[in-house]
C-alpha cells in the first residue's frame, strides 16, 4: 500500500476548498506472474539446478531423477539413472549440452554418497565416486573451469570433508585429513540447494555453515588446499545457518540462510560481505522473510560474471529462493522486493534466464525481473 505524507492544508480561492499536496512513494507492483510454471514428474522433490544458456538447463530430483533441457524448456527430457532410485540427487553441474555431473545427498553407510557423470546428454551415467565411509554426507559439488572442481562434505574425524577433482569430475579424491578445515562441535553444511559452497575466479572457493552457534564462512584461494575462516553474526543452530552463497565480484558477495524447521521466522537471514569473505554482516531480510536457501544472479543483458571482471550497478539483480517465496533486491541487498509465493529450493541464472526448483515436480522459469527503482509522485488533490 503507497505511504502518504499530507502537508498541512492551504486556504484556496473559497473559503471551504483547500490543496493537499500528497507524495505518493511508488514501487513495481510484487512479481506474482513473473515465474512461468511446469510441473514435470509431480513425484519427484527438486533440489539441484543448473541453467547453463537461456536455453539449456540440466535437474537434479529425487528417485535417482534427471530432468534437463535444450529449447528453454518448451521439451523436457527425463532420465533415471540405473540403480539410484533410492538416491536424492541435491547438486548439478552441467559443462555443455552433453556433459553433466550429478551428486546425490544422503549418508554414506546406507550407500546414498555417490557421483554420477554422463557424457551422452543423461542417456547412460558412470559412477565416478562413492564410499561407504561412516559419517560421510555429501552436500554440495562446483567447478572452477571444465577441469577443476570441489565437493563438500559433513565433517569428519572434526574436519569438512573435501573431495576435489582435476579431469572435470571422472575421478575424485580425498583432501588429506591435516589439509581439510576444522569444523566446531556440531557445525556442518545443508545440502538444501546445493549452493553452501561456491567455486569462483582463480582458486577462490567459499563454505557456508550452520550447526554450531553461529554460522561461519571457510574460504580458500588455492583451490581448497589452504583454508582460513571467518565468524558472521548469523543466528545458527542444528537446523539454521547459512545454506547458499553467491560473489558477483571479487570483494562483493552475499550469503542466505535461516532454519529449515521454521521456514516462515521473520529472522535475520541475510550477509553481506564487501572485502572478499573476511568479514560478513547483516542486512536487510528478505521479502518474504523465512527461510533462504539459494541466491543466483540476474542480468538484464548476457553479460556474465566470470570471477574477475566487474559488472555494471544497474546490470544485476540479486534473487533469493526459499520456502516462504522469492525475493529479489537490485541494491545489493540493502532491500528486497517479492517475487512470488512459489516454495522454491534452488534457482540457476544464465544471464537474464533463470530456473528454480521445488518440491513435487515444481520448476519455475522467469526472463524479466523489474530493474526499476522506487520514485516519488506528487498528487494535487482539491477539496
Amino acid at each position: 500500500m503507497p505511504n502518504y505524507l499530507l502537508l498541512p492544508k492551504c486556504k484556496f480561492a473559497g473559503p471551504f476548498h483547500y490543496l493537499l499536496l500528497i507524495i505518493t512513494l511508488t514501487t513495481s507492483l510484487p512479481g506474482k506472474a513473473q515465474w512461468k510454471l511446469y510441473n514435470i514428474t509431480p513425484a519427484v522433490n527438486m533440489r539441484a539446478v543448473h541453467t547453463l544458456t537461456p536455453s539449456t538447463c540440466w535437474i537434479g530430483g529425487s528417485g535417482g531423477t534427471i530432468l534437463k533441457t535444450t529449447n528453454g524448456g518448451k521439451r523436457w527430457s527425463t532420465f533415471k539413472v540405473p540403480g539410484a532410485d533410492s538416491l536424492d540427487f541435491r547438486d548439478i553441474h552441467a559443462f555443455n549440452r552433453e556433459v553433466a555431473v550429478a551428486m546425490s545427498a544422503g549418508t554414506a553407510e546406507t550407500d546414498k554418497a555417490k557421483i554420477y557423470r554422463t557424457e551422452d546428454g543423461g542417456k547412460s551415467w558412470n559412477l565416478v565416486y562413492q564410499t561407504t565411509q561412516n559419517g560421510v554426507f555429501l552436500d554440495g559439488i562446483d567447478f572452477w573451469d571444465k577441469n577443476k572442481g570441489i565437493c563438500l562434505g559433513d565433517p569428519i574425524d572434526g574436519h569438512l570433508y573435501i573431495l576435489t577433482t582435476e579431469d572435470g569430475g571422472k575421478s575424485w579424491q580425498e583432501l588429506p585429513l591435516e589439509k581439510r578445515p576444522v569444523a566446531e562441535p556440531g557445525e556442518a553444511s545443508f545440502a538444501a540447494s546445493g549452493t553452501s559452497i561456491l567455486a569462483t575466479g582463480k582458486g577462490n572457493v567459499y563454505i557456508g555453515t550452520g550447526g554450531s552457534k553461529f554460522a561461519r564462512v571457510f574460504r580458500s584461494e588455492d583451490y581448497g588446499r589452504s583454508w582460513e575462516v571467518s565468524a558472521t553474526p548469523l543466528a545458527a543452530g542444528p537446523t539454521s545457518g547459512i545454506f547458499g552463497l553467491r560473489f558477483w565480484t571479487k570483494k562483493h558477495g552475499m550469503a542466505v540462510g535461516g532454519d529449515y524447521k521454521r521456514t516462515t521466522d521473520s529472522t535475520q537471514n541475510v550477509l553481506m560481505t564487501t572485502d572478499g569473505g573476511i568479514t560478513w554482516k547483516l542486512t536487510a531480510m528478505t521479502k518474504p522473510t523465512g527461510l533462504k536457501e539459494c541466491v543466483a544472479l540476474y542480468h538484464k543483458t548476457d553479460a556474465i560474471w566470470t570471477g574477475e571482471t566487474e559488472l555494471r550497478a544497474d546490470d544485476y539483480a540479486l534473487i533469493a529462493t526459499g520456502p516462504s517465496g522469492s525475493s529479489y533486491s537490485i541494491d545489493k541487498g540493502k532491500s528486497w522486493r517479492q517475487l512470488g509465493i512459489e516454495g522454491f529450493h534452488a534457482v540457476s541464472f544464465a544471464a537474464n534466464v533463470g530456473y528454480a526448483v521445488g518440491a513435487k515436480g515444481l520448476v519455475g522459469k522467469i526472463e524479466k525481473v523489474s530493474m526499476k527503482k522506487k520514485r516519488r509522485r506528487l498528487q494535487l488533490i482539491e477539496e
